[in-house]
């Protein structure tokens, strides 16, 4: 990576700060507003800076973030794939984006019917009996199926039991979901070879508590649930539950349905499947897949086609009832629906398959120069560990940081918890088969770098060393926080 040395007016605009510098021109005041607002009693302290000045500034910071626009995302459990245009310009259609959430039904019929053939495509791509669009994001999504969970057990047997399984290998905020819905966490292990094991499920079963179970599937080793249709079936024998957190879907897409094994509830992560923007916290859709027996308990109101025109069905009073402002947040929709849509039954099967080989084509090239976790086929992504490395004193943290001088944000380090030193790669089915040996090479010549003499000093300490910061110290950040320009 080239070296480039930024100017020191590229740090804080405070710092650029010069009187008498303005970048706007505002006509004067005609009338008075001064009984429509509070007037300041000292100016704002804002920098005074040109135009020229302040969008040379947020230029800079922008070339500073690294984007799926600029390289290859490897992070593992995270599916940061590239969103594909076509989706943009569909979501920025006038009737998509300036319709009000309040509009009468009559006004959005459109809009309507492609909320309701988006829900039917994630059936059938599922095998759930229905889907409502309403969660605004996986976690959300999650939320929402427990609450199903706990709702349809206290309306079957009075009581909603108190404890749920979750896997080690699951995702982490399947434990914060059982929580906030009230339950406690009874750990699962995983065996040897990185998944379930069907009698382990049955022993814990025996506890008359046990409302059900949250799985991850493919798990997040990478791996697929071999056992899950012989699981699904103990858990129902105990009258309990199972729900599926969804998130690695695209591994499954037209290779198997999960509502087929049995699964009663899941989530789907829009953006990790579906291609929309990953939400950071901001507006996302996750979608949630029920079976028969939890319809009458999804979010209110469900979508209801009456005589060739949709409407919104609130007559519903086992529901959870709303958990999202606004049914949802709708231009997410309109993308995943766009990306379905030009795709079709054919085009979603090739994704899955090519997330699949991707995978393990890494798998192949990688194994021999980093230690392989789990030493069989992977399904999305693939874990590899340090132990190799640590012979020299060389981490996972410290391969993370050489590699963005290579011009490649890191891969997911150490998670799964399962797996110390974890190092988890996702390609995902949007990259090519060049970026994939383009970044195989690099990890092959870092894991090459790293059994030389003194190979932490020469080559990976202070590293990322071609980047605008080096490594932070962040025991240092953390213990003596600088919130404000100024030292107050």
């Amino acid at each position: 990576m080239k070296n480039i040395r930024w100017p020191q007016r590229s740090q804080l605009l405070h710092l650029n700060s010069k009187e008498g510098k303005m970048g706007y021109s505002l006509p004067k005041r005609q009338k008075s507003f001064s009984r429509l607002r509070k007037k300041r009693e000292k100016l704002a302290e804002l920098p005074q800076l040109s135009e020229l000045d302040v969008v040379r500034h947020y230029t800079r910071l922008s070339h500073q973030n690294y984007s799926i626009d600029e390289g290859f995302y490897p992070l593992g459990s995270c599916t940061m794939k590239y969103n594909p245009r076509i989706n943009e310009f569909t979501a920025g259609r006038q009737g998509f984006l300036l319709a009000h959430p309040l509009c009468p039904e009559e006004f959005v019929q459109g809009n309507l019917r492609l909320m309701a053939q988006l829900e039917k495509y994630l059936q059938e791509i599922s095998g759930f009996t229905k889907v409502s669009l309403q969660p605004a994001a996986g976690a959300q999504g999650e939320y929402a199926g427990i609450k199903m969970i706990r709702h349809h057990l206290i309306e079957r047997d009075g009581v909603a039991r108190s404890k749920l399984l979750i896997p080690e290998s699951a995702h982490g905020t399947n434990c914060a979901t059982a929580a906030m819905c009230g339950y406690q966490v009874t750990p699962l292990k995983v065996k040897d070879n990185g998944i379930i094991d069907p009698e382990d499920v049955k022993r814990l079963m025996e506890d008359p508590e046990v409302a059900g179970l949250m799985v991850t599937n493919p798990n997040t080793a990478g791996l697929f649930e071999s056992h899950i249709q012989q699981i699904t079936e103990i858990i129902h024998s105990k009258g309990g539950l199972v729900y599926c957190d969804g998130a690695n879907l695209n591994a499954m897409l037209g290779v198997t349905r999960p509502g087929d094994a049995g699964i009663d509830v899941m989530h789907f992560n829009q953006h990790k499947t579906f291609t929309t923007p990953h939400g950071g916290g901001g507006p996302g859709c996750g979608a949630v897949g029920v079976s028969e027996t939890l319809i009458p308990y999804l979010p209110s109101p469900v979508i209801a086609e009456v005589n060739n025109s949709y409407k919104w069905d609130y007559d519903r009073p086992l529901s959870i009832g709303p958990i999202k402002d606004f049914y949802g947040h709708f231009l997410m929709m309109v993308r995943s629906h766009t990306y379905i849509s030009e795709l079709g039954r054919e085009g979603l099967s090739k994704i899955g398959r090519h997330a699949i080989l991707l995978a393990n084509y890494i798998r192949a090239r990688l194994t021999g120069h980093f230690h392989l976790s789990y030493d069989r086929a992977c399904m999305h992504e693939v874990v590899f560990d340090d132990q190799f490395q640590l012979k020299n004193d060389i981490s996972t943290l410290d391969i993370a940081k050489k590699i963005i001088d290579y011009g490649y944000h890191p891969p997911t380090i150490y998670f799964p918890l399962i797996i110390k030193g974890a190092l988890m790669i996702e390609p995902t089915e949007t990259e090519s088969l060049e970026t994939i040996d383009e970044f195989c090479e690099a990890l092959i010549e870092i894991a090459n770098l790293a059994k030389e003499d003194n190979a932490k000093e020469k080559h990976f300490e202070n590293c990322p060393r071609g980047t605008p910061f080096a490594k932070v110290d962040e025991t240092e950040a953390a213990r003596n926080l600088r919130l404000s320009w100024r030292d107050l």
